[in-house]
């Protein structure tokens, strides 16, 4: 059971750091706004849910999902729309796992451990659209399955496509307990292993297919290892299973050849340096995978733009919770 609200040392109340994060990032009507890219997507109602969530904010936890569900609850099933853009509206209406998987387990944490009415069920209903929309068959193993990004996601026979990131074994687990769907459990355990046969080439790929003969670059997809594996060692550190080897590979790769104050977030994919950061979000995941305590104060949400800014609470809430 969690407490009502999650809350930073010397302060008494709700975090002073999501409250800040709230009021930059989640509007009146409860959109979610990524700044930098000036939309919103449905990853980011899913990372706003959980947040509200965990911090014990009921009222944003609402406007949120109400702003979802009139705008991104498009789909003839249970996903979200993953794109919106201001005065356009849904500019992409296919899904994007990661943002129903949050959003699936925000509202199976809300029932059962804030104790809110109204998300019952809510959790397991996506988590059964997930399961029978978004497994593909790993072509190596056929009986097991991997995430996909997303329902229309069609690869071409023995190949399959696949954003490493996207595996949160933790939510994956706990939504399939809670809904009874054997496939999602299995599919968190083989996303634990798929993500410890990719740590053993190098830093973790944003995008990779997996295929009869092994792993390969997909065409048209970034290559390198970049904002998306950043998450990488932040949700399997949330899982419980820091001493994964893509967790110790992660730290590697966020930590050498950068200058002091610096958080390596773009390398090639053999490994070269393409870019580094100073926001605080970044160097918390490394903060977090070397285990060392996070830092995440109202100054530092005030000091980044939305993305590093939503990492530093996510990872926040993921060292209160390893353990549990």
């Amino acid at each position: 059971m969690l407490t009502p609200f999650l809350s930073l040392p010397g302060h008494a109340g709700p975090s002073p750091a999501w409250t800040l994060w709230r009021d930059r990032f989640v509007a009146a009507d409860g959109r979610v706004q990524d700044d930098l890219q000036g939309i919103s997507h449905s990853e980011g109602q899913g990372y706003g849910l959980l947040l509200a969530q965990a911090y014990g904010d009921r009222d944003a936890f609402d406007r949120i999902e109400d702003w979802a569900q009139r705008h991104l609850a498009i789909r003839r099933d249970r996903l979200m729309g993953w794109k919106w853009e201001p005065g356009q509206g849904v500019t992409d209406w296919h899904n994007a796992t990661d943002g129903d998987l949050f959003r699936a387990w925000a509202h199976l944490r809300a029932a059962r451990d804030s104790g809110w009415a109204g998300s019952e069920g809510r959790g397991d209903a996506i988590a059964r659209d997930i399961a029978a929309l978004c497994l593909a068959a790993d072509p190596r193993a056929p009986d097991e399955r991997l995430l996909s990004p997303g329902a229309e996601l069609q690869d071409t026979p023995g190949r399959v496509l696949v954003n490493p990131s996207y595996i949160l074994p933790r939510a994956l687990r706990e939504l399939g307990e809670a809904a009874a769907i054997d496939a999602l459990i299995r599919t968190a355990d083989h996303g634990t292993t798929l993500l410890a046969e990719l740590a053993q080439a190098g830093p973790m790929p944003d995008w990779v297919r997996v295929t009869e003969a092994g792993f390969e670059a997909p065409e048209a997809y970034p290559t390198g290892s970049s904002y998306d594996a950043i998450r990488v060692p932040l949700y399997l550190c949330w899982s419980g299973l820091p001493a994964h080897p893509a967790v110790q590979q992660a730290l590697r790769s966020l930590t050498e050849d950068t200058a002091p104050g610096e958080t390596a977030i773009d390398r090639a994919r053999d490994g070269s340096l393409r870019g580094t950061s100073t926001d605080p979000g970044y160097r918390a995941i490394a903060e977090l995978a070397a285990g060392r305590r996070i830092n995440a104060d109202a100054q530092a949400i005030a000091a980044q733009p939305y993305y590093p800014a939503t990492l530093l609470l996510l990872a926040q809430v993921a060292q209160a919770e390893a353990g549990a």
